[in-house]
């Protein structure tokens, strides 16, 4: 059901002038401290984890379990937050998610144990759930369709700039100081709320007699599970490469008989600054071919090319080691296009639930990938058991991706169901 147009009162924005409003800066400046606190952990495990007393034998499991109670606090935070989106609006989970992520961070700087630094992991996934979607879902409502995804390359090129920046603060402060640092940006941002306006098509939606947020609907109405599950499926490569072969890339460095050990931080570093210009160019290119399908499709493909490379070529050098991070991150370069997608797929009345929770089922794969890689190990190695979950999961994505429509010319102005 497409909605009565809201009356244009304002005269024509120039291109600059759209990407510069307040609420996409805003969503994007959001997205920095939200990748900032997201890739922390995965910057400073190794030295948070041996200050808390964990022996060197111990790293790989505590580090996965940590990994994965902030997944599991992903995951609930996703519906969480996309259902008071549709409800409450997009700008309530924008500052609400920041707020407690923000909290969260905070306190992940002053724990003694294991068990504390576990929920504070939980509490701080269930907010960084939050931002990216209301983010992506207020710039795609305020954007008109022809620039959605310059839009996209704005708030992703800031996002993973925030990664890089936890790097580079890990690296001059100790990891508990880097923790407090993320904390103070997102409080920070906090300020800029003021004179931030909601999305208008949500404004108009408030008035009309339409459910929102209804997440039961949305896996119970078959066709709208259908499109909800492929945009799922379609996203699981990206985090198959940052949840295992980035955040685990000093056990795949020793594996490959490297002398100097892969630094955790540097790795993650230099994957997200080859995404920054992979994010640029996936978008760009989206825009040249018109299409978000085709455009996705070209970086999956590239994506698995450089699985393999960093799977089974010979690496004898760690600069080698870490020029193939920047190619897996490049290659990985189409996650905010892939959120874009998923929120142009559905309707206003769940455009805020779909765009919030499918990016943080999609960070929650990385629970069972990750079982399936410890498990695998053993058996398989670490080329073999990753080769055959990176091999399965991208064949999963392109055949999802094949029966999800096209999105590129689509209007935002309507309703789902």
């Amino acid at each position: 059901m497409t909605l009565p147009d809201s009356p244009v009162t304002a005269a024509p924005k120039s291109t600059r002038q759209h990407l510069l409003q307040l609420p996409v800066l805003v969503a994007a400046l959001g997205y920095f401290v939200d990748m900032y606190d997201l890739f922390l952990f995965s910057v400073v495990r190794v030295p948070s984890l041996k200050a808390l007393g964990v022996t060197e034998d111990q790293l790989l499991p505590e580090g996965v379990f940590l990994l994965n109670m902030q997944l599991a606090g992903l995951l609930v935070g996703g519906v969480l937050w996309g259902v008071l989106g549709d409800k409450r609006g997009r700008l309530s989970v924008l500052f609400g998610s920041i707020l407690l992520y923000s909290l969260a961070n905070i306190a992940n700087g002053i724990v003694t144990d294991l068990n504390q630094y576990a929920l504070l992991r939980f509490i701080a996934g269930v907010g960084l759930a939050g931002e990216l979607g209301a983010g992506i879902t207020l710039v795609a409502e305020i954007l008109p369709k022809q620039l959605r995804g310059y839009g996209s390359i704005l708030v992703a090129t800031m996002g993973v700039l925030g990664a890089i920046t936890a790097y580079f603060v890990a690296d001059l402060f100790a990891w508990r100081m880097s923790y407090f640092v993320g904390g103070g940006l997102g409080l920070l941002l906090l300020v800029m709320r003021v004179n931030v306006f909601e999305s208008g098509l949500f404004e108009t939606l408030k008035s009309k007699p339409v459910e929102r947020g209804n997440f039961l609907k949305l896996i119970t109405h078959l066709p709208s599970l259908r499109k909800y599950a492929l945009a799922i499926v379609m996203g699981i490569p990206l985090w198959f490469v940052v949840g295992i072969l980035i955040t685990f890339s000093p056990e795949f460095g020793r594996h490959a008989g490297l002398a100097e050990p892969i630094i955790a931080g540097k790795a993650v570093m230099l994957a997200f600054a080859g995404q920054s210009v992979g994010d640029i160019v996936s978008g760009l290119l989206s825009q040249r071919l018109q299409s978000r399908k085709k455009a996705i499709r070209i970086f999956i493909l590239l994506s698995f090319a450089m699985m393999l490379v960093y799977l089974l070529a010979p690496i004898s050098q760690t600069s080698q080691f870490y020029l193939i991070c920047v190619g897996l991150g490049f290659c990985n370069g189409y996650w905010t296009l892939f959120i874009v997608l998923a929120a142009e797929l559905f309707g206003t009345n769940l455009r805020a639930t779909v765009a919030t929770s499918v990016p943080n089922f999609v960070r929650g794969a990385t629970v069972p990938l990750t079982w399936l890689f410890v498990s695998l190990k053993p058996s398989l190695g670490l080329t073999n058991g990753p080769l055959l979950i990176g091999g399965v999961v991208v064949l999963c994505s392109l055949v999802a991706l094949n029966f999800l429509e096209e999105t590129f010319s689509k209007d935002m102005n309507y309703v789902e169901g």
